[in-house]
Formats: structure tokens, C-alpha cells, sequence
């Protein structure tokens, strides 16, 4: 089964950095050191209570820069402790009506994986 990155979460991942997430530690016992494609974003933390729902699965991308690749968000998973979602500070502003608010950040990082299609012969 395909499963395709919801729509509504594109802008998301709009203004994503591509970054390579490397281990900096030796490799234990019948581990190899880590290299992986990403993508790293500052997100909002109401967006990222909205996909932390499609946390650990893998998605296509149909659109924009990335299409054609496949992302993972980044939770949970042991391998990933150092990616984890992290704090990315916050921004106070002023609305129209001249009332502060404040919105808090988050840091998160999605595994990026090409997608190679097989035909048939």
C-alpha cells in the first residue's frame, strides 16, 4: 500500500532543510555508522500535534521539491534519539487587535528516502 503525504500538511514541510543526519558515536556491536537523508523543519507546536498521528509511517510525496522521495517523522525510534523532536524556542507577537500571543517551536526531523518504482519487464 501507497500511502500519500495528506495535502493539508504540505505546508510543513515547505520550508524543510534537506540535512544528512550522521552518527557521531562508534557503532556497537554489529551496528553500522549512520547516514541517512532528512529533512529538518521548525514547526509549530499545534502543527506538530496534528501529525503526530502519522509519526513513524512512511509517506510519499506527490509535490513541490521533494516529490518523488518518501518521508518518516522522526519520534520515538531508539536509532534516532539524538533527531527526536526538540524545542525550537517561540515567537511573541502581536495580533491585529493588539493582543501578545505567544507561539512555541518545535525542531523535527524526517527520515528522506527515494522512492524507485518497479516495471514490469
Amino acid at each position: 500500500m501507497r500511502r500519500m503525504w495528506p495535502e493539508e500538511f504540505n505546508a510543513i514541510i515547505a520550508d524543510a532543510e534537506e540535512v544528512m543526519l550522521e552518527s557521531s558515536d562508534e557503532p556497537g556491536a554489529g551496528e553500522a555508522p549512520l547516514h541517512r537523508k532528512a529533512l529538518k523543519a521548525r514547526i509549530a507546536m499545534e502543527d506538530y500535534e496534528r501529525i503526530w498521528p502519522l509519526a513513524e509511517m512512511r509517506f510519499r510525496l506527490g509535490e513541490g521539491q521533494f516529490a518523488g522521495k518518501a518521508i518518516t517523522l522522526i519520534t520515538t525510534n531508539p536509532h534516532y534519539h539524538p533527531w527526536h523532536p526538540k524545542d525550537g524556542g517561540s515567537i511573541e507577537s502581536v495580533s491585529d487587535s493588539g493582543r501578545r500571543y505567544k507561539t512555541d517551536y518545535l525542531i523535527v526531523h524526517f527520515l528522506l528516502d527515494d522512492v524507485r518504482e518497479t516495471s514490469p519487464a
